[in-house]
């Protein structure tokens, strides 16, 4: 029987409105691809972002144009199809990365194998997520930190006060924190708050500066007292090269630069260059989470939080206990639908 391909669309609600420096959200939309062969079935999903111009309805026209490359896909192990479902989505990123992880999952509970166990022996350590708090009143933070115990934060940035900010919330907790400006500072303030944030417990800065900004981030490189990592400047294969003259790091985002395949790639790049690689995640459920945290022995560090936002969740698999990653059910990536 030849492979199918579908897609669902879901609405996710929030705990809290999630805010960062360019927009905010209540209610995640998201679509989930399936590929499946009427017994087995692999899961991959994609959110609608607006900085990213993805919507919904674009999501599914774009996973419709794959179907017949799953239908033809047969035995084809995932890094051979890639190039052919790159050749019908190379414009739509995440769609590509909703179909790659969903074959992905799919070859992997076939054959009998979790994901991890294609790039991983199970020996190496696994990184503790961070839990993100979004932009909101400093009260507001204040009550999602002690709503929600964590051994590491990464905070949001991008306002006028961000220094009082993180004044204000490392006397909630002794847990470290990581800081994302979501590109919102200048070269000058990245500068002098770095020296400030390091003496707060922040580890690191992820995407300071606007990603046009490729002088000031060279000029930053040198002069943080804290590493940077790149976010928006690292989205496809061919950024990691460039990133390396202007950051120490670079956080891979599997919607933006195309699912598990390139992802694998970008890490073993970035490991050439000597930089250090963290992985995050969107606001996503379960389903996404589950395939990201299958990453995880990579990585130095990870973002697998989006599941955790949310008010309700369409999938069970990879859990966290105060940032420990559990993974779920034993083949693929663990995730298991809970409403189909």
């Amino acid at each position: 029987m030849p492979l199918t391909l579908s897609y669902r669309f879901f609405d996710l609600p929030l705990r809290h409105k999630f805010e960062i420096s360019r927009y905010s959200v209540s209610v995640q939309k998201t679509v989930v691809a399936i590929v499946s062969d009427g017994e087995i079935s692999g899961y991959g999903e994609a959110t609608a972002n607006p900085y990213y111009n993805s919507t919904r309805e674009k999501l599914g026209e774009s996973i419709a144009k794959a179907i017949p490359i799953i239908a033809s896909a047969g035995e084809t192990h995932p890094e051979m199809l890639w190039p052919k479902l790159e050749s019908v989505l190379f414009d739509d990123y995440f769609a590509l990365c909703a179909v790659d992880v969903a074959y992905w999952d799919y070859y992997a509970r076939k054959h009998g194998r979790t994901l991890r166990s294609f790039w991983s022996n199970g020996s190496e350590p696994l990184p503790s997520t961070s839990y993100t708090i979004g932009i909101a009143p400093i009260e507001e933070m204040k009550a999602k930190i002690a709503e929600f115990p964590w051994p590491i934060y990464k905070i949001k940035l991008g306002t006028q006060n961000d220094l009082e900010i993180v004044e204000t919330l490392r006397k909630c907790t002794d847990s470290p924190f990581r800081v994302d400006a979501n590109a919102a500072w200048s070269v000058k303030q990245a500068i002098a708050y770095s020296k400030i944030l390091g003496d707060l417990q922040v580890e690191f800065i992820e995407q300071p500066l606007a990603a046009s900004d490729i002088d000031g981030m060279k000029r930053l490189k040198s002069e943080s007292h804290l590493p940077c990592l790149a976010d928006e400047s690292c989205q496809r294969e061919t950024d990691v090269l460039p990133c390396s003259q202007q950051f120490h790091g670079i956080n891979i985002k599997l919607m933006k630069c195309g699912g598990i395949t390139p992802a694998r790639r970008m890490i073993a790049n970035a490991r050439e260059l000597g930089l250090s690689v963290m992985a995050g995640c969107m606001t996503e459920s379960t389903f996404g989470i589950s395939a990201l945290a299958q990453l995880a022995p990579l990585l130095d560090f990870i973002d697998c939080d989006g599941a955790l936002l949310l008010a309700s969740d369409i999938a069970s698999g990879a859990s966290f206990e105060y940032g420990k990653i559990t993974f779920g059910e034993n083949v693929g990536s663990g995730a298991k639908p809970l409403l189909f």
